[in-house]
């Protein structure tokens, strides 16, 4: 139904394009869900299988608990998305065909869930690169512009450099089986090369989830999509690498330290990384995208501390950090794509995402500044809203490890614990700075005045999305129980031995969800009593106290890289910042002006250099491009020749 309703939107007159597209995704999506609600609902396994006629292929799909936990973000916010797509593209009518986002969009659904639904090395590879184009297409939308072919092709290279990866993974873990089937694979793989595996499946999905220093291709993709897109691509495309992890880890044998230990040192390093450099940037959007990297960090130390569990035999810890992990893949879905679309409505009415040029937003888009403010609480970890609760499970998995595993084990729960109070507390300040810079204040520029709410349709999904960061709040409390044949799935653990982690897990959720009730009641009585206190008084509204200096400007506030300035200073080497500084001169200075710049280290100082060395050296074999089609063809000869004769001689 997406695929062909992507065909379809392309196909037909721009008028209808649009209706075809949104109508195709909800339903597709709609339709997708219930499987999905049916095999989390019964802990069992849907498949299907027919004969594909390709080497080591065959078409095998199947729908487990683990599965279907991801089936749900992904199609819920291609719904969303699309809804929230039909209102903002109607503002680009005028670039190529009217159906061609919808077409790409709902092929990048309909892959998504094929690569979920894939149980075959060929099958599964198709599907991620069918998944890899379409997105490429839709970050590519605007390619006028060429910060976004550059986003693209940057994207490009380091999707096909995991892919790459993930080839060489699925041979290695099929071993001499005539298929690639997932049920054919060897436990650990064949000869003991487990560790070789790890590796292979470590790059091949953390550039796709966007581990640092894998992460490079994720800030300039963000922001250069449209921001649905960017929704998608954060909330659920991103988690096509966590689940790659999560298929595959029980196929690669008992865990030894060392995994766990890795993963944790990718998750606080990119949690850190990420939650540095989004305090550090001017566009909105980037802010948000750097933030991506941040939760995927957050999500691997989950992995890595449920790893060390598993490796020391602890069932608590491994439920709490596998448990911490998948709840924070639902919730990341959740608020960051509310975030993404909060941005998206902004930008589109304030003309800019630059910080330095937003402001008084609140004002003029209120039902967006509020949705906004809400996923920004809920992204800094903050109660009573969704991010709080995943984090929590973190923070007691942590805990849990200091207290009751073996010195080793146990400092990594004393890494988690400060690690992530670091990740947290920046966090904090990453969106106070975003929300209050955009939002608060006084616009600081005309664009920024004139800016008014936007139309019902970009609005009805950030409302859904706001919605659902309140509930799936106070739902954990009977989602984290149902996940136990998710959990079975993820750790081979089986599902009975997990019964008792889970119900304990769900009887602190509840103790934890009556005092964010409590907390949250306390914050609705309070309202209402100021509400009830203003009734018979007289309520006007002023300018705000100017420290009697009468000219006022909206330029003497604070910006968005003054507001960052003292904690960047704290990690100037590690991040590089440039300051751009104009000290007021003379007794009436006429000017003063502070301004930071960013770049990703690890692009600048890192990919950047290698990139370019490797095309100077590339560049000494284009002597061998004749034109000429024949000499391609005895290239393609004479590969083929010395293939047979090493062939032949290994089996002689």
């Amino acid at each position: 139904m997406l695929v062909l309703s992507g065909l379809a939107a392309w196909g037909v007159p721009r008028r209808a394009a649009a209706w075809v597209g949104v109508t195709g995704a909800i339903v597709g999506s709609l339709v997708g869900l219930i499987p999905a609600i049916h095999v989390l609902a019964d802990g069992t396994t849907v498949a299907a299988q027919a004969p594909w006629n390709l080497p080591l292929a065959s078409f095998a799909i199947a729908i487990d608990p683990l599965s279907a936990f991801f089936l749900l973000p992904v199609f819920s916010l291609s719904a969303l998305t699309a809804v929230y797509g039909f209102g903002y593209l109607k503002h680009h009518r005028g670039r190529g065909r009217a159906g061609t986002p919808w077409l790409w969009s709902n092929l990048l659904t309909a892959s998504m869930a094929a690569v979920l639904v894939a149980r075959n090395g060929i099958l599964f590879l198709v599907a991620w690169e069918v998944m890899t184009v379409a997105s490429y297409f839709l970050v590519t939308f605007e390619h006028e512009r060429k910060q976004a072919r550059e986003a693209g092709r940057i994207y490009l290279v380091a999707a096909h450099i995991g892919t790459a990866f993930l080839l060489v993974f699925f041979l290695k873990l099929a071993g001499p089986a005539d298929t690639l089937d997932f049920n054919r694979f060897l436990q650990g793989g064949p000869g003991g090369i487990a560790g070789t595996l790890f590796f292979l499946m470590l790059v091949g999905f953390g550039v796709k989830a966007g581990f640092v220093p894998l992460h490079v291709w994720l800030p300039e993709a963000h922001p250069a999509a449209p921001p649905h897109v960017s929704a998608l691509l954060s909330g659920a495309m991103l988690k096509m690498g966590i689940y790659g992890i999560l298929r595959f880890l029980p196929y690669l044998g008992a865990p030894p330290s060392l995994w766990g230990w890795t993963l944790l040192g990718v998750g606080l390093g990119s949690a850190l990384t990420g939650v540095l450099y989004s305090l550090a940037q001017r566009d909105l959007k980037r802010v948000l995208a750097y933030s991506s990297v941040e939760n995927v960090g957050i999500i691997a130390v989950s992995l890595g501390l449920g790893l060390l569990g598993l490796t020391y035999d602890s069932p608590p810890i491994v439920v709490l950090g596998f448990g911490a992990a998948l709840l924070h893949v639902l919730n990341h879905a959740a608020f960051k794509g509310l975030l993404f679309l909060g941005a998206g409505a902004a930008v589109q009415s304030a003309h800019t995402g630059d910080l330095e040029y937003l402001g008084g937003l609140l004002k003029r888009l209120p039902s967006t500044g509020w949705a906004f403010l809400l996923g920004a609480v809920a992204i800094a970890g903050l109660p009573p809203l969704n991010g709080f609760v995943s984090e929590f499970l973190l923070y007691l998995g942590a805990f849990r490890a200091v207290a009751n595993l073996t010195p080793p084990a146990a400092l990594a729960g004393a890494c988690t614990i400060g690690g992530l109070g670091l990740v947290g507390g920046l966090a904090a300040a990453t969106f106070a700075r975003g929300f209050g810079i955009a939002f608060l204040g006084e616009p600081r520029t005309q664009a920024a005045h004139r800016a008014h709410d936007v139309a019902p349709s970009l609005r009805l999904p950030m409302l859904v999305l706001a919605t659902a960061c309140f509930v799936l709040a106070f739902a954990s409390l009977w989602i984290v129980p149902a996940l136990r044949p998710v959990l079975a799935v993820a750790t081979g653990i089986p599902s009975a031995i997990l019964a008792a982690e889970v119900a304990s897990v769900g009887t602190t959720l509840i103790s934890l969800t009556e005092v964010t009730a409590g907390f949250l009641l306390l914050l609705l009585a309070l309202a209402g009593l100021r509400k009830l206190l203003l009734v018979r008084r007289a309520v006007a509204t002023s300018i705000t106290w100017d420290c009697g200096y009468a000219a006022a400007s909206p330029r003497g506030g604070y910006t968005a890289s003054s507001f960052a300035q003292p904690a960047l200073q704290l990690f100037a080497p590690m991040l590089g910042t440039r300051v751009t500084n104009l000290d007021p001169l003379g007794p009436f200075p006429t000017e003063a002006s502070l301004a930071t710049a960013t770049p990703d280290s690890f692009r600048e100082r890192v990919f950047g250099p290698l990139g370019r060395e490797l095309a100077r050296q590339l560049a000494r074999f284009r002597h061998i491009q004749e034109g000429r089609v024949q000499i391609y063809v005895l290239y393609i000869a004479v590969t083929l020749v010395a293939l047979l004769l090493y062939e032949f001689a290994r089996v002689r």
